[in-house]
Parts: structure tokens; C-alpha cells; sequence
């Protein structure tokens, strides 16, 4: 079965989001400072947000662990 995601990018606060479920939830640090991830009160990943998105370079991949409960 098909899995839907929401992605979204404000170029004002120069952030991209994606959203796997609209459950309710709360932002979470991750071990790289520009992703936080959305996770629900039993710690299941729900999204996550890239910040800095602007300054991402191809030569330098963006790697962050999300990490399920």
C-alpha cells in the first residue's frame, strides 16, 4: 500500500518539512544540528524538518538518523 507524505519549503525561513502523518507530535533534536525530527508521544518518527536548506551542497550530503522508538 501507497504511503502519502507532505513536503513543504518556506524560502522566507529558508526550511523544508516533511510530514509522513498529521498525528499530533513534537519537534526532537537529531545528531545533526540542522534536522529535527516530529515524533508522537510513543516516539514513532512522524517527519521530519530541514533547516538551512539554502546552504546544502551537493558534494556534502545532509545526514541525520531518525530514529523510531
Amino acid at each position: 500500500m501507497a504511503q502519502q507524505i507532505k513536503v513543504w519549503f518556506d524560502p522566507e525561513g529558508d526550511f523544508l518539512e516533511v510530514q509522513f502523518s498529521e498525528k499530533a507530535g513534537y519537534m526532537k533534536e537529531t545528531n545533526n544540528e540542522a534536522v529535527m525530527e516530529r515524533v508522537d508521544e510513543q516516539g514513532n518518527v512522524l517527519g521530519f524538518t530541514v533547516m538551512g536548506v539554502s546552504r546544502l551542497t551537493k558534494e556534502k550530503p545532509l545526514i541525520a538518523d531518525l530514529i523510531p522508538a
